[in-house]
């Protein structure tokens, strides 16, 4: 299995990720699932405390760098969408 590195942005909770969460965690209390809307939201994973994950590979702000012995994701500060706060970097399995 291989491993694959991504790049997302982050935009901190606002009004309506309180509300979301606030449904979510009703939910979880009541032990049934959240409606389709607040799964989507939080893209079908419990929510983040950072905020709302806003994708980012494919946006002109990120691309890739390799170079011999390397490969990853270069970011450009100035062109990520102005709510993004956080720029997260994961490998994943």
């Amino acid at each position: 299995m291989g491993m694959s590195t991504h790049v997302v942005g982050i935009r901190s909770p606002d009004a309506k990720w309180k509300q979301m969460k606030a449904v979510w965690d009703a939910c979880q209390v009541a032990g049934v699932d959240p409606p389709d809307e607040v799964l989507e939201f939080f893209n079908h994973s419990p929510p983040d405390p950072a905020g709302i994950e806003v994708r980012l590979e494919g946006n002109p702000c990120v691309r890739a760098y390799y170079d011999a012995m390397r490969q990853g994701f270069e970011v450009e500060i100035d062109k990520l969408p102005k709510n993004v706060t956080t720029v997260r970097f994961f490998n994943s399995y």
